[in-house]
């Protein structure tokens, strides 16, 4: 999907954005920076490495999309690209009008120009946006003839992005194609960079639909699936270990064939479908019946699928396999339930 490593930075305007409610300001710098190609390839990666997802945004704006001030700022840029200063003003400036938060820290933003990136088979340029808002401390160690010095300074650690979007000069008409990295910012001071400055939406895609179909699973599973129909922690811990299972042994998804194969039971799958329709409806989510599954997206929905029985504070029963050999019952002398587990061997 990502060919970043074949890009190459054009242009690099750097101005610093501070919080507005603090009335921190804006520094703007008079001209983009003056690079050496040793100081781009560094700059390549402390812009670039951190980009490795599969999902994807679009640009978008709830009345018409050119009201999007960064796609409008975006289209001048690709259109001309000699522009990239001037705008790289404008956007500064509405970064700053959304940096409301106590949270928002002042930091550096650059605004960058790339060619020859490689997605999704396609030769294209990009725009970078990106925000430096946390310091590392650094050893700086000199040798004095027979001695060593060492002191040390506050810089920005090329590991380690704060805040990044890329857009890339492709699907202009619905928004162009955007990926994002937010790796500062925890809570409602999380909503500036993504909602408020960009303004973005889920662009619908495999991973998109993977995401989503899993979501929908899950909430099934354990929100719904229990208020209509008498079933054990077993049993929700089964389906969603054969939910999971098929999403990894299939390339793609069908919604009869999944409901046939992993959920069985008539009156669970018209349940299930009930809840898909008000799933849709009330996220106002479209859920595909077909599509390629994305094993990014599973992966990190795996994160949450985790077929765990929680019995008080005392003990946590995973359920990986057949939920035939484990057994709940009730023991009368005291007043307790239990759970039986038969096993071959122990490891």
């Amino acid at each position: 999907m990502f060919g970043l490593q074949s890009a190459s930075i054009n242009s690099v305007i750097l101005h610093k954005v501070g919080n507005k409610t603090a009335n921190e300001g804006i520094k703007i710098s008079k001209s983009e920076l003056a690079l050496n190609d040793d100081l781009k390839e560094i700059l390549k990666r402390y812009f670039l490495t951190a980009f490795k997802s599969e999902e994807f945004f679009n640009l978008s704006h709830e009345s018409e999309l050119k009201l999007n001030e960064i796609y409008s700022f975006a289209s001048e840029i690709f259109e001309n690209p000699e522009c990239l200063y001037e705008q790289s003003k404008s956007i500064t400036k509405h970064l700053y009008e959304q940096s409301t938060h106590p949270k928002v820290k002042e930091g550096e933003f650059y605004v960058v120009y790339f060619n020859n990136a490689i997605i999704e088979g396609e030769q294209i340029d990009l725009i970078g946006l990106f925000k430096s808002e946390n310091k590392d401390t650094f050893l700086k160690v000199s040798q004095l003839k027979d001695n060593f010095d060492i002191n040390f300074e506050d810089g920005i650690n090329i590991n380690k992005l704060d805040k990044g979007c890329l857009i890339f000069n492709k699907e202009k008409e619905k928004g162009y194609l955007v990926s994002i990295v937010d790796n500062s910012s925890k809570g409602n001071d999380a909503q500036y960079w993504k909602d408020d400055f960009l303004n973005v939406k889920p662009r619908t895609d495999n991973f998109f639909n993977t995401n989503n179909i899993l979501t929908l699973c899950k909430n099934f599973v354990l929100d719904k699936l229990p208020e209509e129909f008498e079933v054990s922690k077993a049993d929700q811990a089964d389906l969603l270990n054969k939910s999971v299972k098929y999403f990894q042994k299939n390339d793609t998804f069908s919604m009869n064939n999944f409901t046939d194969e992993v959920i069985e039971d008539p009156k669970v799958i018209a349940s299930f479908n009930n809840f898909r329709r008000e799933f849709s409806d009330d996220f106002d989510i479209p859920i595909e019946d077909e599509f390629g599954i994305s094993s990014q997206a599973l992966k990190k929905q795996q994160r949450v699928f985790k077929s765990v029985i929680k019995l008080d504070k005392n003990f946590h029963i995973y359920i990986h396999g057949n939920k035939e050999l484990i057994e709940k019952g009730y023991d009368d002398a005291t007043g307790m339930h239990y759970y039986k587990m038969f096993f071959r061997e122990e490891n």
